[in-house]
């Protein structure tokens, strides 16, 4: 798996587990089959701006064994948003570049208010901090969360038809690891409750060892020594956006 890892550019300050990792042409998914979604999606923001339109065309992976893949069904008529972990405004500099981020893997149960709201702010907002002229790549990783101490309610288990359901997160995180054109690295990390809200994005600053600790994953470890230490413990100031 290293070998093949190491072949992707977005891979280069870490890859952490799953059951299945997905490579794809753009970014990378860490599937989860405990709860039938990513547990995680690695992406380089691309900050090629072409013609390309938003395709729109949502399909299942087929590379996920069927017990454990969502399919179209399962969100019809659920109330909930197929809310996509790479931004499909991410990814628009060919066609198939696009397209890819449509795969049901790249999508988790988000509600509406949620997915068109303040995570499509956050999104939005790390485009503008990779835009700035000091920023000379910016990678992102997103996933679900999953609050063992709440109820898990789910999609989809109320139909016999549907052969996998989804449980839906509490919660998503994004965190965010820009290299400068210095050769510095500065981290942000997010953890906002899968709701409606106009609060600031300020406000769901978080430490990177956080979402580590809440989600099992070990995020960027590529990066060792006691400076990134401190840097995945540290709440960076915002950036302007």
């Amino acid at each position: 798996m290293n070998h093949l890892s190491n072949l992707k550019r977005e891979t280069r300050y870490g890859l952490p587990t799953a059951d299945q990792i997905l490579f794809n042409r753009f970014y990378v998914i860490g599937y989860s089959y405990y709860f039938r979604q990513a547990k995680w999606a690695l992406e380089i923001i691309d900050p090629d701006k072409t013609d390309v339109s938003r395709l729109d065309n949502f399909r299942p992976d087929y590379r996920i064994p069927e017990r454990f893949r969502a399919d179209l069904d399962v969100y019809e008529g659920s109330g909930y948003d197929r809310g996509h972990l790479v931004s499909s405004a991410n990814q628009i500099e060919v066609d198939i570049q696009n397209s890819e981020t449509f795969l049901l893997s790249n999508m988790a149960p988000q509600r509406p208010m949620f997915n068109r709201g303040i995570w499509k702010r956050l999104e939005t907002a790390v485009r503008d901090l990779n835009s700035l002229k000091k920023v000379f790549e910016t990678y992102v990783i997103s996933g679900p969360l999953f609050f063992f101490d709440e109820e898990i309610e789910m999609i989809g288990d109320d139909d016999e038809n549907i052969k996998v359901s989804l449980p839906i997160p509490h919660a998503f995180f994004k965190s965010i690891l820009v290299e400068n054109n210095t050769g510095t690295i500065n981290m942000w990390s997010f953890i906002i409750p899968n709701k409606i809200t106009s609060e600031p994005l300020e406000n769901f600053l978080v430490e990177t060892s956080k979402v580590e600790k809440i989600s099992g994953l070990l995020l960027w470890d590529t990066l060792v020594g006691t400076k990134m230490n401190r840097e995945k413990n540290k709440i960076r100031k915002m950036w302007k956006h």
